[in-house]
């Protein structure tokens, strides 16, 4: 019974997402396939010898085929990768493609068997990683971590990673999905505004609703949030409840136990989120904003404070004032947090594929070996502004802005106390049917009570389709 409501919804979803359009019976052995699908052009190149150097077997005349989303840290460190790879082949084509709707171009491309090589499989329009693995179009990335690491080759890549990175891209028992960008979560304000008016960046959520009054006060609006996109309320409403409850608390929700959302951890975080709601401290307008429209007025010192990722500061450059002095901190304590105020999420984030039936996939591993070179990690930190899961990534010389240097300030005085939610790569069912639910608390169209009431059933139907 459990097996058929399981295969019944990976059908409706991956129908839904359009990764089908054969009978529900043809599914899973199409997208299990590996390759040589007659309906499309899925000739697999000869692979060229495998050394030292050359540990997955590139042939060096074979193209590479690269999709990148184009967000928040723009597509200039995907060029300089592919820039990297084309040193190491020279002879090879690199085909560079970037867009905002990865589904719009990835899903056509599953359909026909003819994948690119290597995909930034994020964004709002992203294929969730968990219906892409459980339709087997995943490539298993075990290879890579095993492989040896460009700048040392006594070491294996996976030992050249940031703590939690195996573990993050791991799904269904496969490394299906590398996590590229360390990310940190919490909120924003602008330094030169707090300075101008005197205000100090609250630790206590009394003293963030008690400066909330005086911000409003001021003319300006405490709150904002990017509205149409409700995963990023979700972060600050989950992140709440994790220093409330703790690890074991986050363990739990990991664990797709339902029963978290009847513990104070719960109720605490989402009340602290509705007082926002109920004192009327949102931006107005906000609950209809787009990321880009959200972050650009808070830019415009529209409202005080924003959640988001440290992905902010890159995709806010043209629109933010050169003396802004973009800052980042954690969430705000509620009273009895089991962890300290210095706690934050953090972990390895945006997520890179290569697709099962990739023509190249040889060449997908070996993009990603140079994305976790010192030369890789490098070139990202300076086209995007971020930090990468590659330890002691980059040099001395790569100045920091002054957002990324606040979150470099905030990992070290996070310390240990650094958690990284895994549901949202395993259970993706679940941050959707709580975005709903957020959308509708943030509108003040429902109380906490029915958000826990709907999150806690989102829950159930999450476990029951694992």
């Amino acid at each position: 019974m459990g097996s058929e409501i399981n295969r019944r919804d990976l059908v409706k979803r991956s129908a839904a997402l359009g990764l089908v359009a054969i009978p529900a019976t043809g599914l899973l052995s199409a997208c299990a396939s590996s390759g040589g699908d007659s309906s499309g052009d899925s000739t697999k190149p000869t692979k060229g010898s495998t050394s030292a150097n050359n540990p997955f077997g590139v042939n060096e005349s074979t193209g590479l085929d690269v999709l990148i989303f184009k967000g928040g840290f723009g597509d200039d460190y995907a060029k300089r990768f592919e820039a990297l790879y084309n040193k190491e082949y020279p002879k090879a084509k690199v085909s560079h493609n970037a867009t905002q709707n990865i589904t719009g171009l990835l899903q056509p491309r599953l359909n026909a068997g003819t994948p690119p090589d290597v995909v930034d499989d994020s964004g709002n329009a992203q294929i969730k990683l968990d219906v892409l693995q459980k339709a087997d179009q995943l490539t298993d990335l075990t290879p890579l971590l095993d492989a040896p690491s460009i700048d040392d080759p006594s070491k294996k890549v996976r030992d050249t990673l940031m703590p939690g990175t195996i573990e993050l891209g791991t799904i269904g028992g496969k490394f299906v999905t590398l996590q590229y960008v360390y990310t940190v979560f919490g909120l924003w304000y602008s330094n030169k505004l707090f300075k101008q008016h005197g205000w100090t960046a609250p630790k206590t959520w009394a003293d963030f609703m008690s400066l909330s009054g005086e911000i409003k006060k001021a003319g300006i609006s405490p709150f904002a949030h990017q509205g149409k996109y409700p995963y990023y309320i979700n972060v600050a409403i989950v992140d709440l409840a994790v220093k409330h409850g703790g690890l074991d608390w986050l363990d739990r929700l990991d664990k797709l136990d339902e029963t978290v959302w009847d513990d104070d951890a719960a109720k605490q975080a989402i009340n602290a989120i509705y007082q926002i709601v109920q004192n009327k401290y949102l931006l107005p307008g906000t609950n209809g904003m787009t990321h880009i429209e959200s972050q650009t007025a808070w830019n415009q010192y529209k409202a005080a404070f924003i959640p988001c990722g440290a992905w902010l500061e890159n995709e806010q450059l043209k629109a933010t004032p050169s003396d802004f002095e973009m800052t980042f901190m954690p969430m705000p304590s509620l009273p009895g947090d089991k962890l300290p105020f210095e706690a934050i999420r953090g972990g390895a984030n945006e997520p890179f594929i290569v697709p099962k039936k990739a023509k190249n996939a040889a060449g997908g591993l070996e993009f990603m070996r140079t994305m976790l070179s010192k030369a890789g990690a490098t070139a990202f930190a300076q086209s995007a502004n971020s930090l990468t899961v590659v330890k002691d990534g980059i040099g001395d010389d790569v100045q920091l802005r002054p957002g990324t240097k606040s979150t470099v300030t905030a990992l070290k005085a996070a310390g240990t106390n650094v958690f990284n939610p895994t549901y949202l790569q395993t259970a993706s069912s679940l941050d959707i049917d709580m975005g709903n639910a957020s959308t509708e608390l943030m509108a003040d169209r429902i109380k906490p009570e029915e958000w826990l009431k709907r999150v806690k059933s989102a829950t159930v139907k999450a476990k029951k389709n694992a």
